[in-house]
């Protein structure tokens, strides 16, 4: 998967993390919280490895 293509990725999985947590908070369900939270801490993730594969590139 391109370099682009992960960006996107990890964007759309935070922003799917967002819409759980404030279901979660509307409906008043922990679990769902917590699961954003966690879908929200992976998208994060996926982020800061999709930027650092651009600074190693080495072109």
């Amino acid at each position: 998967m391109g370099r682009r293509a992960e960006i996107v990725r990890a964007l759309a999985l935070r922003a799917r993390a967002a819409k759980l947590k404030s279901d979660g908070a509307a409906l008043g369900d922990e679990g769902l919280k917590a699961r954003g939270r966690r879908r929200e801490a992976a998208g994060r993730a996926a982020r800061t490895d999709a930027g650092a594969t651009r600074r190693t590139a080495g072109h």
